[in-house]
């Protein structure tokens, strides 16, 4: 059976924050509007995850909770990893080796270059142009069908479903005010 997984950068962060480490620098206020964005749109479009993995990062943490909370999803659901933070993509491929084989869909919240490498090595090359060298912006959300397990997921496995930018969203969401 085809799994799916559903790579979310965190939403944009703050820089003039009082942060005393990268790990601790807050959403902006663009990324408090952008991640239960991404979070409405993915319950719309059917896309709820089954499994959450999260940097616990600050930033990743506030956008993984938003977004949940507009799928309402329980925080408790929420996996924190602290192996995404800083990631590469043999990290990530770990992590994802360690997901539950029953579950169908998962939701990984996290940063990059780590969300792009992922979603470099994994995505077949070839198909839709426009799809494929689109960089992953702040709380984009990429969906990628996947081959039948999490574990030993191979370079040019996954379709690409969706590339959803939070600005899109944000421009439809004017147009209907």
């Amino acid at each position: 059976m085809k799994k799916q997984l559903i790579i979310l950068r965190h939403a944009k962060s703050a820089w003039d924050t009082d942060a005393t480490t990268d790990f601790e620098r807050p959403l902006a206020k663009r990324g408090k509007g952008d991640a239960p964005r991404m979070g409405r749109w993915m319950l719309e479009n059917g896309l709820l995850p089954d499994h959450v993995v999260s940097s616990p990062a600050l930033r990743a943490k506030q956008t993984a909770l938003k977004a949940c909370k507009a799928m309402d999803i329980s925080k408790s659901k929420i996996n924190w990893d602290p192996r995404v933070y800083g990631a590469g993509t043999e990290d990530l491929l770990e992590v994802l080796a360690e997901v539950p084989n029953d579950v169908f869909r998962v939701m990984l919240v996290g940063h990059n270059p780590g969300m792009e490498f992922l979603f470099n090595y994994l995505a077949k090359k070839g198909g839709n142009d426009q799809l494929e060298h689109s960089p992953i912006k702040t709380a984009t959300a990429v969906v990628l069908d996947l081959p039948k397990g999490w574990k030993n997921l191979q370079a040019d496995c996954a379709d690409i479903v969706k590339i959803q930018y939070p600005r899109e969203l944000a421009s439809k969401d004017n147009s209907e005010k």
